[in-house]
């Protein structure tokens, strides 16, 4: 099973939003790499990044996933390398 090395990008502006993020994270808990959680108070945001190393199917599901929550933007950046390199 090929693997790809990426950073999903998650900002969270509805607070509601959190637990949705947690269940589905821990659905994948397997692939996490690191996760990353950054609360802007100022802003009334918080950032989170995570490092997943996992089939492209599957961070393409997560990060859809996340995407479709109230208040939630996700994104994904891939690194050029697959487990196959």
């Amino acid at each position: 099973m090929e693997t790809r090395v990426a950073i999903i990008g998650i900002i969270v502006e509805n607070p509601e939003s959190v637990a949705q993020i947690n269940d589905i994270l821990h659905e994948v808990r397997d692939y996490v790499v690191g996760r990353m959680g950054i609360p802007y108070r100022e802003r009334n945001i918080s950032i989170i990044s995570v490092v997943v190393d996992a089939p492209e199917g599957l961070i393409n599901s997560v990060s859809g996933k996340l995407g479709m929550l109230d208040g939630v933007s996700a994104k994904t950046t891939y690194s050029r390398l697959s487990s196959n390199d």
